[in-house]
């Protein structure tokens, strides 16, 4: 049965029922008053639940009889259940502490019966709330709303999705028209003002990046700023300030502000953009700032207000305005969104279709949002209903915004439970990347996700999350093999997500840009609390709200001194970048985290603060509910004994440098999640790894170590450590790295780690760590799915053993050589599944080949190889790139280059240069592939020729001769070790 959840409209009603028998059920001690108090209050919930989900499902249509039962019926489920858990709590967490056999029993027994203030609380509850609840829901239709929101990764054709927008959308092009606007006016020596209108695109901050990185050199004072929401002027001042290097006081005022900043432009010609101008206030206090001195000085503003592209181009200012898609490209998105293709591969669609693009008004968000709703839907009927949604929606109000209409029809499509997790992203700021586990980890912990059989909560959060891309509600980044890694939130549906989420009293906002402050005063209950303030000033306006019903606390900047011990309810407690936690909150060295013991109720902590020195003390254990623990941004030296209190413990993020007491990590039996296990010279950390085995649990597993010449002398113990993670089969992600980032000369041999069972690994990566072979076995794990290796000489057996690893998705490799200087692909054999290769070939003279049939369904290639000469590359043309028919994405870096370019155009290249010529072959042959391919390419500097691995070695062994082949023989035996090691301070200096 799957578990009960959280949403936006229903709150914890969901979580409150099972509660509430529960209690009932284990608690017989509870009897009288009390007992039929809670009987009576969880039947009526039941009974008012469903019409909850019924108006949960109602837009802004509402009326507001019926909108405040249900905010009040809400609000009542989580006084409900605060008080229910902070019984149940504290009495079993005092009962730990109780005596064992009679005398405990009996104290247990005394304390359950002076426990009046839960009876007291639900009586004063009932009578304020439900039983008005109990007889309006009699006037009430209850609804029913079931809805499947399975998905297991992003939609293949959301990966090249966005770069088809860049081109739809013409960014290349207003790029290219704003340069050249630039080039005209270059001998005007007044100051000139373009704006960037763009009011419904996708890729404004990106456009404003590459002009700015374009043009940047060409002036004498720069900089990039891009404003976030609710910003007051005294705020962009002081941002300004900053940006340009300018000291001032917290005591100025905006006139002080002002005139110092025209002070240090008054001679100096500089180009500046300010990126997401939101209104003409914010805007005026720009202009006022920045100082005419006809130094031919430029300013760059994008914007998606009207309002603020017409006060901008008011005194001689030059306005681009990104047009809507014509009809004919805005079918092309739509379509190749909705059905993979730029054809409508059902003509009864085409009436339909029109009607549905015409109301999208041509705005790229727009179309897309509509496509991924609608994405692989063939019937007319479902169509005709968005159709006539869109038009009801508009029809309520006919000025307002198209994007709101079409964000409104597309939120309360969504299943009840992905409302909440939508609105959740609320919480980041604007153009924050926002990690993919960090994310899924407050869901679980904040209760959003239903437990589906046969997968981890965290599995669940995925699809999750891999439903909100292909919805085109969060952008992805990172994407790679169906997965990313983080995502991001549009400005427009952010603001969107911001004014629901303060509707429904679901996140509570401070910020210290914002003139108003906090919420309106009719939000009694703060449930979560974002904090946004990086003026190091004190956050007063907190000190009148209730703090004690607060579940989720997230804070950017500085928190002042309200004390931890104020959130008596909290679930969730996240700190990003807060430089001065340690003195106010008591988690300094000096306080040991003084009040943390009192969080009985967290579940998710998330500490991320360089200065903060954090010790672990035993009054960890008193967080009995906490189950994700994520310290990576804090020092933790030593983890105590005491963790193993921590019974429901299943993600643990800590530093590699932090020590485990030898029988710790047996004991953490609900562990899934352990990143990073770490260690240097600590003989006991090397025992710890037996007892990974014990954890039946342990689903991904990261492994840190300082792989130098300090484990040459226990080569033995060294293969049977390794031997000892790999054949950890429940493990599912295994990750072993290198602590430095040169590589020991020392390869490792992985041929004695074969599994002895059926393993269960899905994600392997030996990283850091150069192997001398791949081993036989690694073709016979059946599950693996992604692959990362460093091998010294990549060879033909190792080519065929990868190929035949049978779920082979993703692989990277990154390697010094190959056989006779190339790495032969061979076809029609092997790779079968593989959708992403990635390989890095360190020394020059070795190049890849692709023969006809090789890896028939791969669609991502990244190459990177050395070119000083064209001899380097072996004299191949384009590597066989053409006989890769399934690729969309080719990424090329080049290095040896005499200058860096990070999106280079072989074709837009003037000069003559070998990486030119390299470049060139390699984007002739992906233009003849049958797909549209997107292709990359990157140049790097490198100081000294690395030269081809022959000439390594004669570096590494200049006085020994001896060969490749017997080098990578003999490096594995004791007589080779001592030789390599006294010329290894020469070969880091050639590197």
């Amino acid at each position: 049965m799957a578990a009960m959840h959280v949403d936006a409209s229903t709150g914890v009603m969901n979580t409150l029922l099972p509660k509430l028998s529960k209690l009932l059920e284990e608690y017989t001690n509870i009897k009288g008053a009390a007992r039929n108090q809670i009987t009576f209050l969880r039947d009526e919930l039941s009974s008012m639940k469903p019409v909850l989900e019924m108006l949960a499902d109602v837009d802004d249509g509402l009326d507001p009889l019926k909108r405040e039962w249900r905010d009040n019926v809400r609000e009542l489920a989580f006084d409900i259940e605060d008080y229910t858990d902070s019984f149940v709590i504290r009495v079993s967490h005092e009962s730990d502490e109780l005596p064992t056999g009679f005398k405990g029993f009996f104290r247990k027994l005394k304390k359950l019966k002076a426990c009046p203030e839960i009876a007291d609380a639900i009586d004063e509850l009932i009578k304020k709330c439900a039983m008005e609840g109990s007889k309006r829901h009699k006037r009430y239709n209850s609804v029913n709303v079931a809805s499947n929101s399975s998905t297991f990764g992003v939609d293949p054709r959301m990966l090249m999705f966005y770069d088809e927008v860049d081109k739809l959308v013409g960014v290349n092009r207003a790029k290219k028209h704003i340069i050249e606007w630039f080039t005209k006016e270059k001998d005007e020596k007044n100051l000139k003002v373009l704006t960037f209108a763009d009011f419904g695109s996708l890729r404004k901050s990106n456009l404003a990046i590459k002009i700015y990185s374009q043009l940047e050199d060409q002036f004498q004072c720069t900089f990039f700023l891009s404003l976030s929401r609710n910003l007051c002027r005294e705020k962009i001042l002081r941002m300004i300030h900053t940006n340009l290097g300018i000291t001032y006081n917290t005591s100025d005022d905006e006139e002080k502000l002002i005139d110092r900043i025209r002070d240090y432009l008054k001679d100096k010609r500089y180009f500046i953009v300010i990126d997401d101008v939101r209104d003409a206030e914010a805007w005026k206090a720009i202009e006022l700032a920045l100082f005419n001195n006809t130094c031919g000085s430029r300013i760059v503003i994008t914007t998606r207000n009207s309002t603020v592209a017409s006060c901008c181009s008011h005194d001689g200012g030059y306005v681009y305005r990104m047009e809507p898609l014509s009809l004919k490209n805005s079918k092309m998105l739509f379509f190749k969104r909705a059905f993979g293709s730029e054809d409508l591969p059902n003509p009864q669609l085409e009436k339909v279709s029109d009607g549905i693009l015409q109301k999208c008004g041509g705005l790229p968000l727009a179309i897309m949002i509509m496509s991924s709703l609608l994405a692989d839907q063939n019937e007319e009927d479902e169509w005709k209903r968005v159709l006539t949604a869109i038009g009801s929606v508009l029809a309520k109000d006919p000025d307002d915004d198209i994007m709101k209409s079409i964000l409104s029809l597309s939120y309360y499509d969504l299943p009840h439970h992905l409302r909440a997790c939508l609105l959740y992203l609320s919480i980041f700021p604007e153009d924050y990347e926002i990690n993919k586990q960090r994310l899924i980890n407050r869901w679980i912990a904040e209760g959003f996700i239903l437990e589906e059989q046969g997968l981890t909560s965290y599995e669940v959060g995925e699809r999750y999350f891999n439903y909100l891309i292909n919805r085109c509600l969060i952008q992805p980044v990172g994407s790679k093999h169906g997965q990313a890694k983080a995502c991001q939130v549009h400005g427009i549906i952010l603001d969107f997500l911001a004014c629901k989420a303060s509707e429904e009293n679901f996140v509570t906002p401070f910020n210290d840009d914002a003139e108003q402050g906090l919420v309106s005063e009719n939000k009694v209950r703060v449930r979560r609390l974002h904090v946004n303030n990086h003026n190091k000033k004190e956050v007063a306006r907190l000190t009148g709200l209730v703090l004690s019903h607060v579940r989720s606390l997230t804070l950017f900047g500085d928190f002042g001194r309200i004390p931890m011990s104020a959130f008596t309810a909290l679930r969730v407690m996240d700190q990003e970048d807060n430089w001065d936690l340690g003195g106010n909150w008591g988690l300094g060295s000096n306080h040991h985290m003084a009040h943390i013991e009192m969080m009985l109720h967290l579940r998710y902590l998330r500490l991320n603060s360089p200065l903060l020195d954090f010790v672990l003390t035993a009054r960890t254990g008193g967080l009995e509910n906490l189950e994700t623990l994520d310290l990576l941004g804090v020092s933790v030296v030593e983890l105590p004994s005491a963790i193993t209190r921590l019974r429901r413990l299943a993600r643990l993020y800590i530093s590699h440098l932090a020590r485990f007491p030898k029988g710790t990590i047996a004991k953490l039996q609900s562990l899934e999640e352990l990143s990073e296990f770490g260690f240097v010279s600590f003989h006991q950390q090397w025992e710890c790894l037996q007892e990974f085995s014990q954890l039946t649990k342990l689903r991904m597993l990261k492994v840190k170590w300082d792989f130098d010449w300090s484990f040459v002398q226990d080569e033995e113990g060294l293969q049977s450590y390794m031997h000892a993670l790999i054949s950890s089969c429940n493990v599912h992600n295994l990750y072993i790295g290198n602590i430095r980032i040169w590589p020991g000369p020392y390869p490792l041999s992985l041929e004695s780690c074969c599994p002895t069972t059926t393993c269960s690994l899905q994600k392997l990566h030996i990283t850091y760590c150069f192997i001398c072979k791949v081993p036989n076995w690694m073709s016979s794990l059946g599950n693996l799915k992604e692959l990362k290796l460093y091998i010294y000489c990549l060879r033909a057996e190792d080519v065929k053993i990868l190929g035949a690893i049978p779920t082979l998705i993703f692989l990277k490799l990154k390697t010094f050589y190959g056989t006779d200087g190339r790495i032969f692909i061979p076809g029609y054999k092997g790779f079968r599944c593989l959708k992403y290769f990635g390989l890095v070939m360190i020394s020059c003279g070795t190049t890849p080949e692709f023969e006809e049939g090789s890896m028939p369904n791969l669609e991502h290639l990244k190459l990177r190889f050395c070119v000083h000469e064209m001899e380097c590359i072996n004299g191949a043309t384009d590597f066989g790139i053409r006989h890769l028919s399934t690729l969309n994405k080719v990424e090329v870096h080049i290095y040896g280059c005499s200058v860096s370019h990070k999106d280079y155009d072989p074709e837009a290249d003037r000069e003559d240069s070998n990486a030119k010529n390299a470049a060139f072959l390699i984007k002739a042959a992906v233009k003849a592939l049958p797909n549209r391919v997107t292709c990359s390419f990157e140049l790097a500097k490198t100081y000294g020729n690395i030269g081809t691995f022959h000439g390594l070695i004669k570096i590494l062994n200049r006085h020994n001769g001896i060969s490749v082949e017997r080098l990578l023989q003999e490096m594995l035996k004791s007589r080779v070790k001592q030789m390599i090691q006294n010329n290894m301070a020469r070969a880091r200096g050639i590197f």
